[in-house]
């Protein structure tokens, strides 16, 4: 068969369907492959010129059809599925061919990975992808690293259906070996911990002021149009507005409060944890969720225990700290992150630009908002930033939002409002901000149970005490 087509995809979910048609509509032949025919023929069907956009279920048909080098994306669940399907493609590939995992795999497979086809002859990398299904139609954030020369053969494919920024696409190359699947996990790290702040300013809304859904809509509609402007806020706005189809009401109050997960949080929590980076307000978010799933023992402890009567607080009032609160929060919550992205970086020998990443965040994927831009400002005139609260950018921001914080988190306790990542966020920033706490008792403690020697403040060395019985 003719090598006509210029990029293939395995996977035909709704993803890998939407992003096989967003590459086709912008101007480059596509091939699709997928097990299930029904799945191959919807391409085929919504693609409406087989030469622009094609489908098989038989892997060799799909492989001879590509150009060469075969530029071949994965979109398939991660783990074991990905592997498979490599195995399955190696007896019709050649040298040079490219296959690229474009799913949520845990960056040491991906290591692995790109290691055994290398020696095949085979180029590998990963390059995550956040947007969700709309994103992939429309123009997500793409984050491929690997071998830089690879990416070349497809970066144009990649820049032309990625989501622009002020006109500028949001996807780079970020670095070698496993650095985009590694950017794409800790990206989706600081999703789940700015889902989890947003429900929990919405919880204190709804009982510390009585909020209706419709002052809701408003208010983080009107949040969106200020500094916290953001997908998540834009389409929490727009969900307090959405109708029950199957009932009367609104639907945000017949839902299941139990949230799932599918492991990129944990992986980010993990992975700092082995790295010895604080993420707690990721971390809460991860522990949250598992809560969440705890729903009859939650519901049998309610009737346990008595629950503060809530003194409710001025609409206006709550409002106003509730802004700053989340702004100050969604501050610490980028920062946490991307702490860890840079410690990474140097432990892993990825090299990655900051600046960078906070640009291809900026449109496309779930976490963009307009906060990235003074992000990357703050990491383009230092790329060695350690962390974002050392950036003279933040600081006033900063300034600006802590006390609100603080009275928020101190109403919230007072009254039994569930608030974790909004205390952890103030925990975090106070610990990390302090020059001086209270872990010389737990150096002292250490010593005298187990030996484990202590520094001093007034001399250099390592000490130990026999301490008296």
């Amino acid at each position: 068969m003719e090598n006509m087509y210029d990029f293939g995809l395995v996977g035909l979910g709704v993803m890998g369907r939407n992003f096989i048609l967003n590459v086709a509509d912008n101007g480059f032949k596509a091939f699709g492959n997928d097990v299930d025919p029904i799945k191959v023929n919807a391409l085929i069907e919504e693609g409406g010129d087989t030469n622009r956009v094609n489908a098989s279920t038989d892997l060799k048909t799909f492989v001879d059809s590509l150009s060469s080098p075969r530029k071949i994306m994965l979109l398939v669940p991660a783990g074991k599925v990905v592997d498979i399907v490599i195995e399955n493609l190696l007896p019709f590939l050649n040298h040079n061919d490219i296959i690229i995992d474009g799913g949520n795999s845990f960056f040491t497979d991906t290591d692995r990975r790109e290691a055994y086809l290398q020696e095949k002859g085979i180029h590998f990398f990963g390059s995550g992808v956040s947007g969700g299904a709309k994103g992939a139609r429309l123009g997500p954030s793409i984050m491929p690293g690997g071998n830089r020369e690879a990416y070349q053969h497809v970066r144009p494919i990649f820049e032309a259906v990625a989501a622009k920024a002020h006109g500028e696409p949001c996807v780079a190359y970020l670095g070698p070996k496993s650095a985009g699947n590694y950017v794409k996990m800790v990206h989706n790290g600081i999703e789940y911990g700015l889902m989890q702040l947003t429900s929990e300013i919405y919880d204190l809304l709804k009982k510390g002021g009585e909020y209706s859904n419709e002052l809701l809509h408003q208010t983080y509609a009107k949040w969106n149009s200020g500094r916290l402007q953001s997908f998540l806020v834009q389409i929490t706005a727009e969900i307090f507005e959405q109708k029950d189809e199957l009932g009367e009401g609104d639907l945000i109050d017949k839902i299941l409060d139990k949230a799932k997960q599918k492991g990129t949080g944990k992986w980010t929590s993990q992975n700092a944890m082995d790295l010895g980076i604080p993420i707690p307000s990721i971390d809460i978010a991860v522990s949250m969720r598992e809560i969440s799933a705890l729903k009859e023992e939650r519901v049998r402890a309610d009737a346990l225990y008595n629950r503060p009567d809530i003194t409710t607080m001025n609409k206006a009032k709550l409002g106003t700290l509730a802004e700053k609160a989340l702004f100050f929060s969604f501050i610490v919550t980028y920062a946490q992150g991307l702490h860890q992205l840079s410690d990474a970086s140097k432990e892993y020998g990825y090299d990655l630009n900051m600046a960078e990443i906070a640009k291809i965040w900026r449109a496309g994927c779930i976490i963009r908002a307009g906060l990235l831009g003074d992000i990357m400002q703050a990491f383009q005139e230092d790329n060695d930033l350690p962390n974002l609260l050392l950036s003279p950018r933040f600081v006033e921001k900063i300034q600006d939002t802590i006390e609100a914080a603080r009275e928020l988190v101190s109403y919230a306790a007072q009254n039994g409002i569930v608030v974790p990542g909004l205390s952890n966020s103030l925990t975090y920033f106070d610990a990390y901000t302090s020059a001086r706490l209270p872990l010389n008792l737990i150096q002292a403690q250490r010593d005298y149970f187990g030996s484990h020697t202590y520094e001093r403040l007034d001399r250099e060395g390592i000490f130990h005490t026999e301490w008296e019985e």
